[in-house]
């Protein structure tokens, strides 16, 4: 079992930037992907960004395509988001995610079962208007 802490979550103004961070502990990945997924007030958990752990094949939603970018260290087992031009919007819980099952070409259409997933315990970013 993996073990996800996100960190870098916070209180940012409208066209500001943040990046999030995802520490994964507990089994080193070799295969599927991370990623991330979050949760407005009043909505339902939406998926955001995700990236294979080996090669490089990164993949967004459309709310976010051209402002958040995905990357990671394997070295140090973490994930990052770099969150730029944020909107009022993308207020929300933001949650990271990983599956050794699924590669990331499969989280944008839904394929992976949410509980398929092991998920870190969320970090709230709020951006002000």
């Amino acid at each position: 079992q993996v073990q996800l802490v996100e960190s870098g979550g916070g209180l940012v103004q409208a066209g500001g930037s943040l990046r999030l961070s995802c520490a994964a502990s507990g089994r080193t990945l070799s295969s599927g992907a991370m990623g991330w997924f979050r949760q407005p007030p009043g909505k339902e958990r939406e998926f955001v960004a995700t990236i294979s752990w080996s090669g490089n094949n990164p993949d967004y939603s459309d709310s976010v395509k051209g402002r958040f970018t995905i990357s990671r260290d394997n070295a140090k087992n973490t994930v990052y988001l770099q969150m730029n031009s944020l909107k009022p919007e993308d207020t929300a819980v933001y949650y990271c995610a990983a599956s050794e099952m699924y590669g990331s070409a499969w989280w944008r259409v839904g394929a992976p079962p949410f509980d398929s997933y092991s998920w870190g315990k969320g970090t709230l970013v709020t951006v002000s208007s």
